[in-house]
């Protein structure tokens, strides 16, 4: 039998982490079998256990990486409210609409998560609260707590304008709601923030 040093166990987890994130975001978490996602990382079931101790371990785990990716790839924006604008504009893009495998976690599993675990749950709660204080500190860099109830409305408004975008079969109507959510989100981003109760 093989024996395999930390560093390839941990690249192993990795990969198995990563595409099984882009799986599960295509063909969502409960139409995604352990078979598939082994077969989409290059190896045998038998390999799972080695990693993971069930699904819901590996669930909870990609919902995590998906949404820290996500955090970190806000570091590469434009700085404040510019780099919330294009931010807006990738979000709400035909071309994120149409890859959801690649794109947002929120917006391809968010009704999967509410039926998860309490490990998958409580990892998208921190990745959520990450996101949400970014959108805050781009909203109002001075005092990013002050911004906080408008960085949920805003990232509410996105995530379900490209949900609903996704659902319709009208490709001239989809297209027409991903513009109109940009116009709306770059309005509610311009307002001035109140303070979350």
């Amino acid at each position: 039998m093989a024996r395999y040093t930390k560093e390839h166990k941990q690249v192993t987890r990795q990969r198995i982490i990563e595409r099984a994130g882009h799986r599960f975001k295509q063909d969502g978490i409960d139409g995604s079998g352990i078979s598939t996602l082994m077969s989409d990382a290059g190896l045998t079931n038998g390999a799972f256990y080695a990693h993971f101790e069930s699904k819901d371990d590996l669930v909870a785990n990609v919902v995590a990486e998906q949404l820290r990716a996500q955090v970190e790839q806000y570091g590469t924006l434009r700085p404040g409210r510019e780099g919330l604008e294009d931010f807006l504009r990738w979000y709400l893009s035909p071309e994120h609409r149409d890859n959801p495998g690649d794109g947002c976690p929120s917006a391809a599993l968010l009704d999967e998560i509410g039926r998860c675990g309490d490990a998958t749950k409580g990892a998208y709660t921190d990745g959520a609260k990450a996101i949400l204080d970014e959108l805050a500190a781009r909203l109002n860099p001075e005092d990013p707590p002050s911004a906080r109830g408008q960085a949920i409305g805003l990232y509410a408004m996105a995530v379900g304008t490209l949900q609903l975008s996704r659902a319709l079969s009208d490709r001239k109507f989809s297209d027409e709601i991903l513009e109109q959510g940009i116009e709306n989100a770059l309005t509610f981003a311009q307002q001035r923030s109140v303070p979350a109760a």
